[in-house]
């Protein structure tokens, strides 16, 4: 009895702590086409798991009272049941319908996040560079010819198609409430589609653990009307420094930095490793921790392997 309630009190504390949350569930909360199609996938899963659960629940109930122990004599033998087939084929097949049904739900959404997002097939996206460095963020926009660290700044209604890579280790992009997430690597050039249907500011991070500074390799993401946007690169043009070579150098061996904005980016000096320089590595700042932790990038002096005197 007294494992009982220390049960019902864990889990009452434990709903009382979740309904005094603040902020949903954020991939359950999504801002666009992308995020919705990744939402509603998980939705439904979740619904199919919990019909299975409660047909489950329904028969073990029925079984244990149909089929409980009743006060017999101590020479009772219960009669040979002999198996049925018609069952056996319904709770195989039963299975491999649920299975069909999830994959082919799973390929077609994962078919969509992969796509321009539904509505912004026949539009132009805004590309930005997202290029992650221990333990920040540099966003570059080639279209307009600036750059920001650890914030990126993208207009509502418009497709944006961001292109990853890493100075180091492995790092994993992801907006919850606009996208899925994709990895960065060195050497290669990933992208992911997306798009914002309401202004507003979303949370952004690395969400694959590379290292000590994973934590705190955070960034904000601010979807904003077109007129907005276009005064905000108006802003950084006219009053952010260039983005020099020695800068960018500085900047990349530097751990942790605060949101920054320049007026040129590093993409003439330093390009990402697509086309001709698809495949050469991107030598950030590879880290060698004195515990021997190999997973995060090294503070040792670095040189980038396709900058030109």
């Amino acid at each position: 009895m007294k494992k009982k309630w220390l049960l019902l009190s864990a889990i009452f504390t434990i709903a009382t702590v979740l309904a005094g949350c603040e902020n949903p569930l954020m991939v359950l909360d999504p801002k666009g086409p992308n995020a919705k199609t990744l939402s509603d996938t998980i939705i439904m899963s979740i619904i199919v798991m919990c019909g299975i659960l409660f047909v489950v629940y329904v028969l073990y109930a029925y079984m244990l009272i149909k089929y409980r122990a009743s006060r017999m004599g101590e020479d009772y033998e219960p009669p040979h049941e002999h198996g049925s087939t018609k069952l056996e084929i319904i709770w195989t097949v039963i299975p491999i319908i649920i299975v069909v049904f999830l994959s082919v739900i799973t390929v077609q959404s994962t078919s969509k996040v992969e796509s321009k997002p539904v509505g912004y097939e026949n539009e132009e996206p805004l590309v930005i560079y997202a290029a992650s460095s221990n333990w920040k963020w540099h966003f570059s926009y080639p279209e307009e010819g600036i750059e920001t660290v650890n914030y990126v700044n993208l207009p509502v209604d418009r497709p944006v198609e961001f292109r990853l890579y890493s100075y180091g280790p492995i790092t994993s992009f992801w907006i919850p409430q606009l996208a899925g997430q994709k990895y960065a690597m060195s050497a290669h050039v990933t992208k992911i589609h997306m798009a914002a249907d309401v202004p507003g500011s979303y949370m952004g991070r690395n969400s694959n653990f590379n290292g000590q500074g994973y934590a705190q390799m955070e960034f904000e993401a601010q979807a904003m009307t077109q007129a907005d946007y276009d005064e905000w690169v108006n802003d950084v043009k006219t009053t952010a420094p260039k983005l020099t070579d020695a800068d960018y150098d500085k900047l990349l061996e530097t751990d942790f930095v605060g949101r920054k904005s320049y007026s040129s980016t590093h993409l003439e000096f330093n390009p990402p490793p697509e086309g001709e320089h698809h495949g050469t590595p991107n030598e950030g700042t590879p880290n060698t921790e004195e515990d021997g932790d190999k997973t995060a990038p090294s503070s040792e002096p670095h040189t980038h392997p396709n900058h030109t005197e």
